[in-house]
């Protein structure tokens, strides 16, 4: 049954290409975002004041709906930094120096590597666990900086961030945004993620080669005693500690992928499972290491671990709280406002487009695609790839099928475009170490 489109749908439409524009652009889109969701409140509700806390109320409601994958991934970076300050992470990535002997095996091994760590630990800090360890190892072997920095990026960056299978934080925005499960976004997306990878791993490893050939690019070894400096506190644990955490922190993330498999766990599951294996890594580990400033180390670290979670995803909770509208967020964001045969706007409007216009699927991936790139346009790869989610979902409803793989896709072209691989990073710290080693 097709439903009258409204004032609210129109709106919305227009939002949406203004968000594309700003993105287009390379501007911020939080103010339009929340004039996007003070208009739409408005005009449900005639009410001013209604219109005003909806705003709040839609902040709220994406913070809730993202809380988990925040919280999940400022514990695990909490967690990184006591690996990073007692010196475990060398002791950990140390057997993979023997692997880097000649520039390509330094590429493949430190890609491979980074992708592992990204799983687990997300991108950037996988970069501080790996980059200041193997970084002066491969240019010793003669890869130049340029090229560690490409295998990290691929590898990490794309490979790994655009998948997200483990923490899945990028495939909850996009999922929710489309109104579809998670893991039917997680099983579509593990073709593409790694068709993309290997054709540009491939890609750049040819012509990394052949600027080294022509001396195009050559391994500065001036560098490596900038990179090998001290950041470790001395004496905090001892060479067998070390190695005996270096041991069981993957065996526990190892533990924590066999439980997943065996037991089916999922999403918000699979999240907590990860979430929770990290909080115990963290105490474990301050508290061995610190002694008696073990408390106190330990919430410095979640303070830190705390402010960079909330750094990510600060951008993405306005964009997130405009896109719930689409979708069941509205009824419980603003009331139930929309004609009572609607399906939700995003639906309607996906319904509407394929009373206009025939549509195929060969249209709706070219157009995720191009959507997908432009949100990531603005450099961060996951402030705006929740418009993917929720374009695809509107074409998805127009085609009739093949939501979850355009949903993947969406994110895979954003993540691609925007996490740090194509577009620089916004992360100033990420490109100190790896963009300009």
């Amino acid at each position: 049954m097709l439903v009258e489109l409204t004032a609210l749908h129109w709106i919305y439409v227009v939002f949406i290409a203004l968000i594309i524009g700003f993105m287009v652009m390379r501007r911020d889109t939080t103010i339009v975002c929340i004039a996007g969701i003070f208009l739409i409140g408005l005009i449900a509700t005639g009410s001013l004041s209604h219109a005003i806390s909806s705003i709040f109320n839609s902040f709220a409601y994406a913070i809730t709906e993202l809380l988990s994958t925040i919280l999940v991934i400022s514990i695990i970076v909490a967690m990184s930094h006591t690996l990073t300050t007692t010196g475990i992470n060398d002791v950990m990535i140390s057997p993979f120096r023997k692997l880097i002997r000649n520039p390509a095996l330094a590429y493949w091994t430190i890609g491979i590597l980074m992708m592992v760590i990204s799983w687990f630990f997300w991108p950037s800090p996988a970069v501080a666990l790996l980059g200041a360890v193997l970084l002066p190892v491969a240019i010793r072997a003669g890869l130049p900086a340029l090229g560690v920095a490409m295998a990290m990026n691929l590898f990490g960056h794309g490979i790994a961030l655009s998948g997200d299978f483990v923490i899945q934080a990028a495939p909850k925005l996009t999922s929710d945004a489309a109104g579809i499960p998670i893991q039917d976004v997680i099983d579509a997306s593990i073709p593409l993620v790694f068709i993309m990878g290997i054709v540009t791993t491939i890609a750049a490893f040819y012509f990394l080669r052949r600027d080294m050939k022509r001396g195009i690019l050559k391994a500065d070894t001036s560098i490596i005693s900038a990179s090998e400096a001290e950041t470790i506190q001395p004496g905090l644990l001892s060479l067998s500690q070390k190695r005996f955490f270096a041991i069981i922190v993957p065996l526990l993330f190892a533990a924590d992928v066999a439980a997943m498999t065996i037991l089916d766990l999922t999403g918000g599951d699979a999240t907590a499972l990860i979430g929770g294996t990290s909080i115990l890594i963290l105490l474990l580990i301050s508290l061995t290491s610190f002694k008696n400033e073990g408390l106190e180390k330990t919430t410095n670290y979640l303070i830190e671990g705390f402010q960079f979670g909330f750094k990510v995803f600060g951008p993405v909770i306005p964009i997130a709280a405009f896109f719930y509208l689409g979708d069941a967020g509205f009824t419980k964001i603003i009331g139930e406002y929309l004609p009572k045969a609607s399906q939700g706007i995003v639906n309607d409007l996906g319904l509407a487009l394929a009373n206009i216009v025939p549509l195929s699927k060969a249209v709706g991936a070219v157009t995720l695609t191009a959507v997908g790139a432009i949100t990531g346009l603005d450099g961060s790869g996951f402030s705006g790839i929740s418009l993917a989610g929720s374009v695809a979902a509107l074409f998805a409803v127009a085609i009739g099928k093949g939501a979850a793989t355009l949903t993947a896709l969406g994110q895979i072209a954003a993540i691609w475009v925007g996490g740090g691989t194509l577009i620089p990073t916004k992360d100033k710290k990420y490109r100190k170490i790896v963009l300009s080693p």
